[in-house]
């Protein structure tokens, strides 16, 4: 502070907030009054200094500095800073301000040479906070404390700007090109799997309609089982009856004729009995079988014997 700017000792003084004044007694530090009402000696003290207390920001001007790939950048900055110790910062340094000023400068050109050109820009904020570091160790002498640093600009030589400016479209070329390539094999793992899940699924469906026909297949075959069970349990039981051997001459008839009547649809050739004219005499002869083998099962029933085949009918072979 110039001592155009000191305020004169008029005895009682009034100190604003966030000021502190250093008076000095008789050429010497005396003592530093508060904020408020102050008495002084006339003559004999004199206000030497007046040091804000406030938060100060301090415009650091664009230099140059060499980052560790030999390329020459031209940055500059801004700093925020406090006065902790109006006595140290009165007595400790001439000018405050301007030396926190070129430590920052000095502090900021020796931190971008420990990095290369890509790291200045990926690592800013721990950069600030490296070159906030270096200045409170340097400025704790001086009773002042740095709060913040940031980095406003940094420009680079146009070269260097050109060429990471195709660095980044090679970057994103790089980027888009993998990204369509894994596109392209997500797609046809897609494919695959859909394919994969297609074949599971139909051999399944045929799995299933195979077990469904053997399923119906079974019950065709065990419900025609039953059946002919009944209808062989009906035949027995009509054939118990009064009229049964009436009814069983009227099937055999019908089975004889309805046979005959199909035998020249399916080859030219058939075998055919002797007496195929005589219908009578062939129902008569069934009914013969039927009663003999009746009496030869009943028999070999009581006396545990299996019965004999019976011989069969003469034919002869007829074309027509």
């Amino acid at each position: 502070n110039s001592d155009d700017n000191l305020p004169m000792n008029t005895v009682v003084l009034f100190v604003p907030q966030q000021e502190a004044w250093v008076v000095e007694r008789m050429g010497r530090f005396h003592r530093i009054l508060e904020p408020g009402l102050n008495f002084l000696i006339p003559v004999l003290d004199r206000i030497r200094y007046v040091q804000s207390l406030k938060e100060i920001v301090i415009d650091v001007p664009e230099q140059s500095a060499v980052s560790l790939d030999n390329v020459t950048l031209q940055i500059d900055g801004v700093l925020y800073l406090r006065i902790l110790d109006p006595f140290k910062a009165s007595y400790g340094v001439e000018d405050p301000e301007y030396a926190v000023t070129q430590l920052a400068q000095t502090t900021m050109r020796s931190e971008l040479g420990k990095l290369t050109l890509d790291k200045v820009f990926r690592e800013r904020e721990s950069l600030n906070a490296n070159i906030v570091h270096s200045i409170n160790q340097a400025s704790d002498e001086w009773g002042i404390r740095c709060l913040r640093y940031e980095i406003k600009d940094i420009h680079v030589p146009p070269r260097v700007k050109e060429s990471m400016q195709m660095q980044v479209e090679a970057e994103r070329r790089k980027r888009a090109m993998v990204l369509e390539s894994e596109g392209t094999r997500e797609a046809a793992i897609n494919v695959a799997e859909g394919r994969k899940q297609a074949q599971i699924l139909a051999s399944e469906g045929e799995k299933a309609e195979q077990i469904n026909k053997a399923a119906g297949e079974a019950n065709a075959v065990l419900a025609k089982a039953e059946a002919k069970a009944k209808a062989i349990g009906l035949l027995s039981e009509a054939l118990t009856l009064e009229n049964g051997n009436a009814a069983a001459s009227l099937s055999v008839a019908e089975q004889y004729v309805s046979a005959f009547s199909n035998l020249a649809k399916e080859s030219n050739t058939v075998i055919l009995p002797s007496n195929t004219g005589d219908i009578s005499s062939m129902v008569t002869q069934a009914m013969a079988i039927y009663g003999s083998l009746g009496r030869t099962q009943g028999r070999s029933l009581r006396e545990g014997i299996p019965p004999a085949p019976e011989p069969a009918a003469p034919e002869h072979t007829s074309s027509i």
